[in-house]
This record gives structure tokens, C-alpha cells and sequence, in this order.
């Protein structure tokens, strides 16, 4: 049995104030082609399909028109609603979408019946298990303690109250952090690592379909699986490649897993080196320039109106910042004993020397003056 494994498509997300909805809707159709290339029986979608629980309209529209083309595959779709998702939108209308092959993890209410498939082996059961956190599962287990915040408790009562065959093949679907996955900076990261949860409580599923760390990797010996993001989402992710999880279940205990590779419409890089370097023809010319790009200007003077210059050339510069004398240096910044003797001037060119390593220029002092002299006039 074949499988595609996605998830975490965060439809309606927003960086910088950038929309990313034009990248996301060619991504989904960049894995509508691949879906039907590799013609699997069951696609499962790992939760946090939206970035937010109210999306805009925009991105509803879109995962709407993803869901109306996959159900027109042979394939069975399984979806499960993620932390960024409000569990109830997700779940309206499943029982009517499952005649369409479009199989919807329903809220929370302990146990729950899984979505049976088989093929030359037998039958394999895919679980549908929406993120969840204690609070929800002590209500249908009183046995777990009242003060618990323990998610591995937690996942584990839920996982137990399957009625699972485990001398048969079993998918599990969830959207949780295993403990030693690797995260990256565009996650909602839980203080204390409060929301880890053991790997052990997975290791009797032929396969656990994971969403919610956005950087594809495997635990558990190989059968707990992240497909990661379809697309960067953070700039500690530039260096990863996107993809989606191709599985294949053959009889019982053989799991093959290998990586299908995303192409985005822009990709997501870090650039750095002088103002001059970055904006030199001889530069741009052999890059994407509409990548979304993460700009460090080494220039020990101010650039000014960097970023707007630069836009001129990489219109989707999303961050920029600095790396110089003075923004490695970590001087106090003490306020001189003869301030009031001293010109307005004379103190800000001290100023810029101990925070920059070096004094202003004769066209940085020129323009400081103007500003002062403007500044005070007004004031006058």
C-alpha cells in the first residue's frame, strides 16, 4: 500500500507582511501532480492545515478547491485538524465528505473507529487522531490525575482506548511533538518542553504519520515520521529541503520510506556581505532575486534607506539587518560628565564612535548637523 504523507500547509500564512497564499496555492498544485505521478492508495494530511482557527476567506477557498480535485483521485484522503486549527470548522461536514473518499479526524471524544483499507497483504487501519492536549483527554479518563499536564499520559490513555489489532498493519495520524525532534523557529514552542511526548507511546504502529515540527526528519527507529512543511516558513529553515513522505506498507514489519523533493515558486535565503556587493550587477544577476531573502549588510556606516534601495532589486526582501563593529560590540554607553558644556553634536559623534568603533564621516556629520540644526530651529 502506497502512501503520501504531508502536512502542517499553514493555508492564509503571513511573514513579514508578505501573504503567502500565492506560493501556497502553487505548491498544492505542484502536489496534486505528484499525487497523481505516484497514483497512492491514501493521502494523509497531518494537521495544522490552516495557520489560524478563523483563516481568511482566501485560504479556505483554496483548501476547498485542493480537497474537490484530491477527491477526484482513487486515492482515500485522511485529514486531522492540527493546533493551529479549530477542530470544529475542520470537522464540519466529514461524515458527508467521506462518500467523496475524504476521511475528517472529528473533535476529541475518546475512542473512535478507524478508516480501513486493504490491498494483496490485508487490511491496514488508519487512526485519526487530532491534536489534543491533557485537559481534553482527562475528561473521558478520570483516572489520570486532575493536576496532570502530562501530554505523554495524555496521548498515551488516548492511544490505549483504540481498539487496535496489532498483528495487523495500523497508521497512526497525529499532530504532536515527539520529544528529540528537531524544531525550527516559525513553531509555537511550549516553555519547558510541557507538550513532549515519548516516542514510545507510537512504537507499535507499522507507521506514525506526524505533523507539527516543520522540518522533515524520522524518530523511533524509523516508523515515526515529520514530513515537515511544503514550504519554508522561517529562516532556520533556508538550508532544508522540502518534501513530501512517500511510504510504502508491504506485509507486516517491512515499511519503506523515501522523500519525494518540493520545488517552490520562490525559495527562502540568507544573503550577506556590503551594500555594494549585494546590490552589483555581477551579483544579482546569478540569483533568484524574487526569493524571499534574509539581507545582513556587513557595512560599518549606515546604509541610508537600505532596505528600500535594495527592494529596487529583490522586491521580497523580508528582513534585514546589520553585522559590524558596532553590533558586535557590547560597550556601556555612559552619559559624559561635561554633557552640559558640550554642542548637541559633539555628543552624538561620540555617541556613533562608541557604538560603531569608529567616528562619522564627513557626510554622516554633515547630515546629523543639518538634522540638529533643523530640529532646534523648529523647537525656536
Amino acid at each position: 500500500m502506497k502512501i503520501i504523507h504531508m502536512s502542517d500547509l499553514h493555508l492564509g500564512k503571513r511573514i513579514s507582511e508578505i501573504s503567502m497564499l500565492e506560493d501556497q496555492r502553487y505548491i498544492l498544485e505542484e502536489i496534486l501532480q505528484i499525487i497523481r505521478r505516484e497514483d497512492p492508495d491514501a493521502v494523509i494530511i497531518a494537521g495544522d492545515i490552516y495557520d489560524r482557527s478563523m483563516p481568511p476567506e482566501e485560504a479556505v477557498a483554496l483548501f476547498d478547491e485542493f480537497l474537490s480535485r484530491l477527491s477526484q483521485g482513487r486515492q482515500q484522503t485522511m485529514i486531522i485538524s492540527g493546533n493551529h486549527d479549530s477542530a470544529q470548522r475542520i470537522a464540519f461536514g466529514a461524515r458527508l465528505m467521506e462518500g467523496s473518499g475524504i476521511h475528517i479526524s472529528r473533535v476529541y471524544r475518546g475512542p473512535r473507529e478507524p478508516v480501513a483499507l486493504s490491498d494483496e497483504y490485508g487490511p491496514v487501519y488508519f487512526w485519526l487522531l487530532p491534536f489534543i492536549k491533557p485537559v481534553h483527554v482527562r475528561r473521558f479518563h478520570p483516572e489520570l490525575a486532575a493536576d496532570s499536564d502530562q501530554y505523554t499520559e495524555a496521548l498515551r490513555a488516548a492511544v490505549q482506548e483504540l481498539d487496535t489489532d496489532y498483528s495487523k498493519r495500523n497508521v497512526l495520524v497525529c499532530h504532536q511533538f515527539v520529544t528529540g525532534a528537531a524544531r525550527s523557529d516559525s513553531e509555537e514552542v511550549s516553555v519547558g518542553g510541557l507538550d513532549n511526548v515519548d516516542a514510545s507511546v507510537f512504537q507499535d504502529f507499522d507507521y506514525t504519520a506526524l505533523g507539527h515540527i516543520h522540518r522533515p526528519q524520522t524518530l523511533g527507529g524509523g516508523r515515526i515520521r515529520y514530513s515537515g512543511t511544503p514550504l519554508k516558513y522561517s529562516f532556520s529553515e533556508a538550508g532544508d529541503q522540502k518534501s513530501l513522505t512517500r511510504v510504502i506498507l508491504r506485509e507486516k514489519g517491512d515499511v519503506e520510506i523515501t522523500e519525494i523533493p518540493l520545488t517552490p515558486l520562490r525559495d527562502m535565503r540568507e544573503i550577506r556581505g556590503s551594500f555594494a556587493s549585494l546590490t552589483s550587477m555581477s551579483y544579482y544577476k546569478g540569483t533568484a532575486a524574487d526569493d524571499y531573502l534574509h539581507v545582513t549588510l556587513t557595512d560599518e556606516e549606515y546604509v541610508p534607506d537600505a532596505i528600500g534601495k535594495m527592494r529596487s532589486i529583490y522586491p521580497n526582501i523580508m528582513k534585514l539587518d546589520y553585522d559590524n563593529k558596532r553590533t558586535g560590540s557590547s560597550a556601556e554607553i555612559e552619559e559624559p560628565a561635561d554633557a552640559e558644556d558640550r554642542t548637541p553634536l559633539d555628543l552624538l559623534d561620540e555617541l556613533y564612535e562608541t557604538q560603531n568603533g569608529q567616528p562619522m564621516g564627513g557626510e554622516q556629520r554633515k547630515l546629523a548637523s543639518d538634522l540638529i540644526e533643523e530640529i532646534w530651529g523648529k523647537e525656536l
